[in-house]
């Protein structure tokens, strides 16, 4: 389970936080113009969205991979904004049956798009129906039980199904090749995030100068989700605590409050490293520990606390578990200790 952190990469999904689901819906573009950043990405889209307009057919099958809250689903919705096509988007778990992708599917339109998000949680049945569909457009169904069973086929309208899913090497490789094209979503630029929160602060119609929004995002950890949510959480204070404008001045002290230091680390992420280098001399020590001295599980810090830790080059994986960089201990103000040689 996603835990409650500012700088959390998953969507709200709380009943309490559906006005927050809302206003985020809103700060996303709806065209390749107001989509900023990803320009590898949107440069072959586009390519591929022209050439199936002029030839009159759906866009091939599309697989987005890469970390939470760098705009998969965003881009499957300018995809269809750009495509004139309606798009149901869905997920893999809600899918739990082969019936309910088959209601799906033959509920589409000539051109429509399928969303699905978490593409990877299919269950191996409901995988096994899309290939056919997805390569023929042809649903396969069985009618009855035992001896009396028999096979339906039945004809689909040509659609275009768009994944998306943050665990690539989980899907299955014969539903892996069957999508035309496959993208990684890449970390932004830090001033494509600063241009990200310019361009939601105009839509929240809220006043940020260039100093303020370069200071949110150097601490966005190169990720469009969190940074609308900084942006948001800022907005707060600067209503509460000054005239709505927002100042480098209002945004340290914002940020100060939220304890969200200038790599964009929150406590939960300096507890990892601290845990490694006071109780493990920097590490290298195997995640089950780690899980056991933070009192999470392991697969919240593989997927949420992790990913980032390395890619900031904070944290490393070896053989032998977890271990501290020498950029953690010194941006945590820490000297390695003598067990730690090849960090002196």
């Amino acid at each position: 389970m996603a835990i409650d952190r500012i700088v959390n990469t998953t969507a709200a999904a709380s009943d309490d936080d559906v006005a927050e689901q809302e206003l985020e819906i809103t700060l996303r573009p709806h065209d390749f113009d107001n989509y900023i950043g990803q320009e590898r990405l949107k440069k072959n889209l586009k390519l591929a969205i022209r050439a199936a307009t002029k030839r009159g057919e759906p866009i091939d099958h599309v697989l987005l991979y890469g970390p939470p809250g760098l705009g998969k689903t965003t881009m499957a919705t300018v995809i269809a904004n750009e495509m004139g096509a309606q798009i149901r988007v869905t997920s893999g778990p809600a899918i739990e049956r082969a019936g309910d992708l088959a209601s799906l599917l033959t509920n589409l339109q000539d051109g429509d798009i399928l969303f699905i998000d978490e593409i990877h949680r299919l269950h191996r049945s409901v995988e096994e129906v899309l290939y056919s569909a997805m390569e023929d457009f042809k649903l396969d169904i069985m009618l009855g039980k035992g001896p009396s069973a028999r096979s339906l086929r039945l004809d689909l309208p040509k659609f275009t199904i768009i994944g998306a899913t943050t665990r690539t090497g989980a899907l299955a490789a014969p539903l892996r090749d069957r999508f035309g094209i496959i993208h990684r979503l890449e970390f932004y630029e830090p001033d494509e995030i600063r241009k990200i929160i310019k361009r939601a602060a105009g839509i929240l119609k809220v006043k940020i100068d260039d100093p303020a929004a370069g200071l949110l995002a150097q601490r966005a950890r190169l990720t469009p989700r969190i940074a609308n949510r900084l942006l948001k959480r800022v907005r707060d204070y600067a209503d509460v605590n000054g005239d709505g404008i927002i100042d480098t001045d209002l945004a340290h002290k914002a940020l100060g409050l939220l304890e969200i230091d200038e790599l964009g680390l929150d406590p939960a992420d300096r507890l990892i490293l601290n845990v490694i280098m006071e109780h493990h001399n920097g590490g290298p020590v195997g995640v089950e520990t780690l899980a056991a001295l933070t009192s999470e599980e392991r697969s919240t810090i593989e997927d949420f606390y992790e990913p980032y830790l390395m890619q900031i080059g904070l944290l490393e994986r070896t053989p032998r578990g977890r271990k501290v960089t020498l950029r953690a201990w010194q941006h945590m103000g820490k000297k390695p200790t003598s067990t730690q040689p090849s960090l002196l």
